[in-house]
């Protein structure tokens, strides 16, 4: 990113990829209205200083290292300052509502004018164009559209919302990489473009592909507290410890199934479970329950065993067991758990930045670790208007990226890209990826890269079977290795190939893998750490046949350090990461966030990571490796809360679906079982015409303030309550957005495929599939102007395209083929 430019116009939904690319080492110049950004207004703050722009907390854990200046877009002359800059930038971030720059004559057509070249993305609740592109929106109302908060919270209250304003994170993320990929096309194309990022469609990723259950026939997914419910399974992911709470996951199948074998056979050790515990069938448990050979009860007795058994320890013993023993067990952490956590000390991810008068404060660090280009916190955020005058002294540079001839554009096209590739002109049709991951953290990094044209084989071993193959929704609720739509989700538009990696010591087989190694631009992996290595397949190993490549590894928790060798999944790294303490009720135990938490927010991370050093590569002809612990990547989205705590000593207090600075804001029931509508006022313009409409039950409250309401919330939210019970969430959410209120009802896996919105946005894909005919999948969470995405097949079967990969990719004749068939390396 060096020498890149971005003019960051966006306000506290959008500010984090702003800040992500300044971290990969972009100008990055935060244009601010006079009064200063909005998120100056965003808590937590320095304590004692709640009324001061330079001491928001939220503030300043997105905005490190940027310039600040201060333009008012509403006069002449801040528009034509603006276009001066936006001359010679390459990026402009913005996070307006729909329309509202192009008013000022500072939309993105408006800016190509004055640089063709210029990439302009755009973060907003649904997306620039739609039947809700202009909804008023919080994040707790984008949080209910994406059908996140129904899988969230305890079954006999409201869906929650998980807090720190996850959705419009999960939306800044996104528009960082999304940002990176329009980039790379331009560097092909020399023309910039606009990028749409929808935060209702970014948000869903978090559902883990629950969004697809009807759309296969299977099972809803509904919330629980301290886990989730899988059709007749309720899967606990909270335990008691001794001294507070863990995660231990106990689910069946090939890849999982072991290791609650070894947790039982380690709590027989101990005395903590029956001679019959030894027995349980840990591989084929499911078919067993859904053929009526095994007992419905007996996965919550088992559960109930487990938590007896972690009840009478500590979360450090346990820790320390499932360290030992490899044990999908974790403890439940806080904010102050993980600040103090003597691994990322030992990892050197803090980092202290002095800020203002205040000494030292420590902020998370990098969210991956790059061997050539280290992704850096550059300095301490700006004060309003701090650069003002050394931005504006430069501002008549000419264009820096002019758009290239027609003759030039198309050679630049075509340069690098594999032969008979579908769309030469897709934006990374000329990028190569040899993805070992397996589950969703990883595929869903290389997932987006296969979606806007990379090329990607996708590694696989029938032998030992990938773990989202065996987790649901399932297709017509039957299990198989082709029916699991996380699987198909992760995995659309890859190539798959079957290679027996146990064979590895065989010359035949370990040089088909190096082949491989030769041909592509990245190898990504998310095995644990030493695997690669014992394979002989590390990224020393894989520099000897190929010196330029780039080599990703995605973990729970990096490469090295104590944390390092544990093995899991995401709801382990949730669990470590401070989201699961705080989501939940203030009367109750943690009800946490829906699953693999780190799964869904670290992927965006690893895929910008991806494209920095392909944009290294490019220019310097250096490969390098990069490692992504995942819970570090995800710690970005806690970042106020850490600051919070390092500077006020202030723990995160659970607030079910209260806000400080809203109310009411709440989720409140509608007409039908289990139906919910979100409805928050952000001012009280908003709350006096959410009055008006409610009408007689809320006029006692109509005057009250912020404080008073909030207050009296209770009262207010029975009153509420009490309205919308008895009406369609869909009708009273189109009544209130009328009237400006944010709301929206809360979907189900029924009426998510047929949201207006997301029909618009092409969301729901009916893709080709070899042996289903056809399968659903989730579209990009991103549009481009110019650009379209490649998502047309799903996730490949077994050994789908061994032969396409063997003789079109690496050249191989039949007789090389017939070799690798005959030494059984091919599956």
């Amino acid at each position: 990113m060096l020498g890149c430019r971005v003019l960051d116009l966006s306000d506290h939904r959008g500010q984090l990829a702003g800040a992500v690319l300044a971290d990969l080492g972009a100008d990055v110049i935060l244009v601010e209205p006079p009064d200063g950004s909005a998120a100056r207004t965003v808590g937590p703050f320095v304590a004692g200083r709640e009324d001061d722009p330079e001491a928001s907390l939220w503030f300043w854990s997105y905005n490190r290292g940027k310039r600040s200046i201060v333009l008012d877009l509403d006069t002449d002359e801040g528009r034509d300052r603006l276009l001066e800059l936006a001359a010679g930038a390459d990026v402009v971030i913005e996070s307006d509502v729909p329309g509202a720059m192009a008013a000022r004559g500072l939309g993105a057509d408006d800016l190509a004018a004055a640089n063709p070249a210029l990439v302009y993305t755009s973060i907003t609740p649904f997306g620039q164009s739609g039947p809700k592109a202009h909804w008023a929106a919080t994040d707790l109302v984008v949080s209910a559209a994406s059908m996140l908060s129904n899988i969230i919270g305890d079954e006999d209250r409201p869906p929650l919302r998980i807090p720190l304003d996850q959705c419009f994170l999960h939306a800044s993320a996104e528009a960082a990489a999304a940002t990176m990929i329009a980039l790379r096309e331009r560097s092909r194309s020399g023309r910039g473009q606009h990028v749409d990022v929808s935060a209702q469609q970014a948000a869903g990723q978090a559902l883990q592909s629950m969004s697809l259950c009807h759309l296969y026939n299977s099972p809803e997914a509904t919330r629980f507290s301290g886990g989730v419910k899988l059709g007749p399974f309720t899967v606990r992911l909270r335990s008691p410890a001794a001294d507070g709470y863990v995660s231990t996951t106990i689910l069946f199948g090939e890849s999982i199934g072991p290791f609650g074998q070894r947790l039982f056979e380690w709590m027989h050790a101990q005395g903590g479970c029956s001679d019959a515990d030894l027995e349980i069938d840990w591989i084929n448990f499911v078919e067993g329950v859904m053929t009526g050979r095994i007992g419905f009860g007996e996965y919550d007795r088992i559960q109930q065993v487990a938590a007896d058994f972690t009840a009478g320890r500590t979360k450090a013993e346990l820790l320390e067991a499932a360290l030992e023993q490899r044990l999908l067990m974790v403890p439940i952490t806080t904010v102050q758990d993980v600040v103090e956590a003597p691994h990322y000390a030992e990892r050197g991810f803090w980092r202290d930045i002095d800020v203002g008068d205040q000494q030292a404060v420590r902020f998370p660090g990098p969210f991956a670790l790059m061997s050539r280009t280290p992704v850096e916190l550059a300095g301490p955020p700006p004060t309003v208007g701090e650069h003002t005058d050394a931005v504006l002294a430069d501002s008549a540079a000419a264009p820096r990226t002019p758009a290239l001839v027609a003759e030039d554009v198309s050679k630049r096209l075509t340069a690098a890209v594999p032969a008979g590739h579908r769309d030469p002109a897709q934006p990374l049709a000329d990028v190569k990826i040899l993805d070992f991951m397996w589950v969703m953290a990883g595929p869903a990094a290389t997932r987006v890269l296969a979606d806007w044209g990379a090329t990607v084989v996708r590694v696989e071993s029938s032998n030992k079977v990938e773990a989202a193959r065996t987790i649901q929704p399932f297709l017509n609720d039957e299990g198989g290795p082709d029916n699991g739509g996380l699987y198909q989700n992760m995995n659309a538009g890859k190539l798959g190939i079957t290679i027996d990696m146990a064979k590895l010591d065989q010359p035949a087989c370990r040089e088909l893998v190096l082949d491989l190694v030769r041909w592509a631009d990245v190898v990504c992996e998310s095995f644990s750490p030493r695997a690669m290595r014992e394979w002989g397949l590390s990224y020393d190993d894989l520099c000897e046949v190929n010196p330029d490549i780039i080599m990703a590894s995605s973990c729970l928790f990096g490469q090295f350090g104590p944390l390092s060798s544990l093995a899991g999944f995401g709801t382990m790294g949730a669990s470590m990461s401070g989201f699961y303490e705080m989501t939940g009720w203030p009367d109750r135990d943690p009800a946490g966030v829906f699953g693999a938490y780190t799964d869904y927010v670290s992927p965006r991370f690893l895929s910008t990571a991806i494209l920095a050093a392909l944009d290294h590569r490019d220019r310097t002809g250096e490969g390098q490796y990069i490692d992504l612990s995942q819970a570090e990547a995800s710690m970005s989205f806690l970042a106020p809360a850490v600051l919070d705590y390092t500077l006020n000593g202030q723990m995160p207090a659970k607030l079910g679906n209260a806000h400080p600075q809203m109310s009411p804001h709440g989720v409140y029931a509608s007409a039908g079982e289990n139906r919910w509508i979100a409805i928050a006022c952000e001012n009280d313009d908003q709350w006096k015409a959410l009055c008006w409409i409610v009408g007689e039950s809320l006029g006692e409250f109509g005057e009250l303030g912020l404080a008073e309401r909030r207050e009296r919330a209770d009262d207010i939210d029975a009153a509420i309550t009490a309205w919308t019970s008895c009406r369609e969430g869909s009708e009273t959410d189109a009544l209130l957005q009328s009237a400006g209120i944010p709301a929206h009802a809360i979907p189900t896996s029924v009426t998510m495929p047929i949201d207006g919105q997301l029909v618009h946005r092409n969301h729901f894909r009916n893709v080709t599939h070899a042996t289903n005919g056809t399968m659903w999948v989730e579209g990009a969470r991103f549009a481009m102007s110019r650009s379209s995405d490649g998502i047309h097949h799903g996730g490949p079967t077994y050994g789908e395209h061994t032969f396409e990969v063997l003789e079109r990719l690496l050249g191989y004749d039949s007789d090389q083929i017939a070799e690798l068939a005959v030494a059984g390396v091919l599956e």
